[in-house]
């Protein structure tokens, strides 16, 4: 039977793959032993991809719909027409309301795909309007402000040295589930294994006892929301007991000790719940680990003092000397360096605002919480139109619910996307591109973010079905039709400049950048479609530096603005200690986000669906395990089974995310009868980190009886 090789590229691991293909259907999936950097690991998601491309609910040809509501009709279209109606909504919506009037929104899968990279950012680009939003202020703007303002470009990201570290601390993160985020580590189970073999400890401090906290030589429950003053107090406590080492190319050290004075252990333990003593052990055992390395993740990002909590990170592993060092944390040097290329640009904040509530934007972006207002407030710039792009805003950020009805008052909305969800029901047309198996691929993204060097050229295992389109052609199809339709058009030699941009491939593309980088060719990429291993990570610093001087400043001043609001934040708890229950969210390695659920294989055995939350808690409101139960926040209210689970911090509650696929009786897909809520009807998009990320981790609740 025929194997090809292929990659999985639903998460950040990028794992290798090996399909048996049978007349043009995937029959079995593993992974590849010779990959360098998976190693022959394969989460439940991967086996399943060809489950994605097999699925009767994905879509295969352009749709229209035709009615509203549960009335609705879609209806099949050629490709022409559809691309003409999308390019005529959009275009109609600049012309008569200026180009502001066009909103976009860019989901995860974006940053997974080859086309979205090569010609959806230049697409995207050529609609000139400033409200663009994306999937990243509902997880990761707080560690791109951050390498940004520190090391000059904002994917310039420290990543953990896993496979030499010694110690291994890490704040609201879950690799196991998660195979690493912002840090691509595929096979992590093994990569533990590895590290406990060598005498090594990892640490993890979260609200829940995750599958990584399971498996982890310790677990500390720290209060959501409270993280950034841990980390703060165990930045002053290496000043404090003499354990800082920083570099000769950091500046305002001094600064720093200053400014996290006021943070000590015993205020960390009263507002986190973390003790005084182990907030200092904590940080002589990191400050004497040879190669140590502390890494937070989402559950540190998505909360109202995100940024903070990262820079005190950040500051951890500098200032204890775990920076650009073997085993601490380094910089990946990618086969192509697409910071050094500014393929995606260094980062900027507050050029503008957004227009109802003042948000400041940051690279190019508004927050995700504040679409629904701009849709809905009349008045110049108001969005009446809207491009959806491989995401699912409507479960995926605050007060969902919201979204939808707004999305309902659009003059004209399109999506591209492979599904009827709950969020593109509300498109009057969808474009669907090909799907993984069925296009080349190379994560340009995030091999810059591996554990290990390594590089890796797949080709499509599957072929291209006919009248189908690749990504990268509806972007390049769209962008210049949408552009023809303008009243105010570009000048020609933009327009000339842009067309040039758009027609290589992205093969053609990929092939010229890794001719001009030199570290390895196309060709052999192509010789070796299991990859290419490039080498341990190894110090870069300071000429890797993105900052004009090649140096860091240690106390950035956008972050440190918002240091008032955390101690005003912090003496608030300490006057009047709050009980209440605070809601989180999480996350399973068989769940994709909002869109896998269709994917029975995955869906097999136990529900994973319900609110999570401590016995004694259930106690205190005559609650039994298994009941029904209504959980209400500012915005709204959902009614789900509960689960009684000392995994869960006291206090503290979890709704999976990504679940609720039930919308107003329509049924979308096979993933409209998975039992479950959207954990986003209940987050609140008034709780905003300085960056604009959403907090959606630590939003007040009640829990009562259904």
């Amino acid at each position: 039977m025929p194997t090809r090789l292929g990659v999985c590229n639903l998460c950040e691991a990028i794992c290798g793959l090996e399909l048996t293909i049978e007349r043009g259907v995937v029959t079995t999936i593993r992974g590849n032993p010779e990959d360098p950097l998976s190693r022959g690991y394969i989460c439940p998601k991967g086996v399943s991809l060809g489950d994605v491309h097999a699925d009767p609910d994905r879509l295969r040809s352009p749709v229209r719909r035709i009615g509203t509501g549960a009335d609705a009709e879609w209806v099949e279209i050629g490709w022409d027409e559809a691309l003409d109606l999308v390019a005529d909504g959009l275009a109609r919506a600049v012309n008569e309301h200026g180009r502001d009037a066009v909103g976009v929104y860019l989901g995860n899968p974006n940053a997974h795909s080859l086309g979205s990279a090569t010609h959806g950012i230049a697409m995207v680009k050529m609609l000139r309007t400033r409200n663009r939003f994306s999937a990243s202020s509902v997880d990761q703007i707080p560690h791109q402000l951050v390498a940004w303002q520190l090391y000059g470009h904002q994917l310039l990201l420290p990543i953990p040295d896993l496979d030499r570290t010694s110690y291994f601390l890490v704040f609201g993160a879950n690799p196991m589930a998660s195979n690493g985020s912002l840090m691509t580590v595929p096979d992590f189970p093994n990569r533990l294994r590895a590290l406990n073999a060598r005498g090594g400890r990892m640490v993890v401090v979260d609200p829940r006892r995750t599958e990584t906290a399971k498996v982890a030589d310790e677990h500390l429950f720290v209060r959501p929301g409270s993280d950034a003053v841990v980390v703060l107090a165990m930045v002053r406590t290496l000043f404090e007991e003499g354990l800082t080492r920083p570099a000769p190319y950091v500046d305002r050290v001094e600064r720093v000790r200053e400014l996290v004075d006021p943070f000590t252990p015993e205020v960390a333990e009263q507002v986190s719940g973390i003790a005084a003593d182990d907030v200092r052990r904590l940080t002589r055992e990191l400050a004497a680990a040879d190669g140590g390395a502390a890494y937070g993740r989402i559950g540190v990002s998505t909360t109202g003092f995100g940024s903070l909590a990262q820079w005190g990170i950040q500051c951890l592993n500098i200032l204890a000397g775990n920076f650009d060092q073997p085993g601490g944390v380094l910089f990946t040097e990618p086969a192509i360096d697409f910071v050094a290329r500014r393929f995606v640009g260094t980062g900027h904040y507050d050029l503008y605002r957004s227009r109802v509530r003042n948000i400041p934007e940051y690279a190019g972006e508004l927050p995700a919480a504040v679409m629904s207002e701009e849709i809905e407030t009349s008045g110049p710039g108001q969005i009446k139109a809207m491009l959806t792009i491989a995401g699912n805003p409507v479960l995926s950020t605050p007060d969902g619910k919201r979204l939808g009805d707004a999305f309902d008052g659009l003059d004209f909305m399109a999506a591209i996307d492979i599904y009827l969800n709950e969020t593109t029901r509300h498109a009057d047309v969808i474009l669907p591109p090909t799907t993984a198996l069925e296009r080349d691929h190379y994560d340009i993204v995030f091999h810059g973010l591996a554990v290990r060097n390594t590089a890796r050229w797949t080709p499509a295992p599957l072929p291209k079905p006919a009248g189908a389109l690749h990504d990268w052609e509806i972007y390049r199809e769209l962008a210049l039709r949408f552009q023809r339709r303008l009243v105010d058009r570009p000048r020609l030699r933009t327009r000339l400049k842009q067309r040039a941009r758009l027609t290589p491939s992205p093969r053609r593309i990929i092939a010229g950048l890794l001719r001009t980088n030199g570290v390895v060719s196309f060709k052999d990429l192509l010789r070796h479609p299991e990859g290419v291993d490039l080498g341990p990570l190894r110090p870069t610093m300071p000429e890797r530096l993105q900052t004009s001087d090649h140096r860091i400043d240690l106390a950035p001043d956008i972050v440190v603005a918002d240091l008032p609001r955390l101690q005003a934040w912090v003496d608030d708890r300490l006057r009047d200690s709050p009980d209440g229950l605070v809601l989180i969210g999480r996350r399973h390695k068989q769940d994709n986000n909002a869109w896998f659920h269709n994917i029975e294989r995955v869906n097999r055995g136990r529900p994973r669906h319900q609110l999570l939350m401590h016995p004694d808690d259930l106690a205190e409101r005559g609650i039994a395990d298994g009941d029904q139960v209504t959980v209400t926040s500012r915005v709204g209210a959902v009614t789900v089974d509960v689960q009684a689970t000392d995994d869960m911090m006291r206090g503290v509650v979890s709704l999976p995310h990504g679940y609720g696929h039930q919308v107003d009786g329509v049924r979308l897909a096979r993933a409209s009868k998975l039992p479950g809520v959207s954990i986003n009807d209940l987050t609140d998009p008034d709780l905003l980190d300085l960056s604009g990320n959403a907090a959606l981790s630590g939003v007040p609740v009640t829990v009562t009886p259904a």
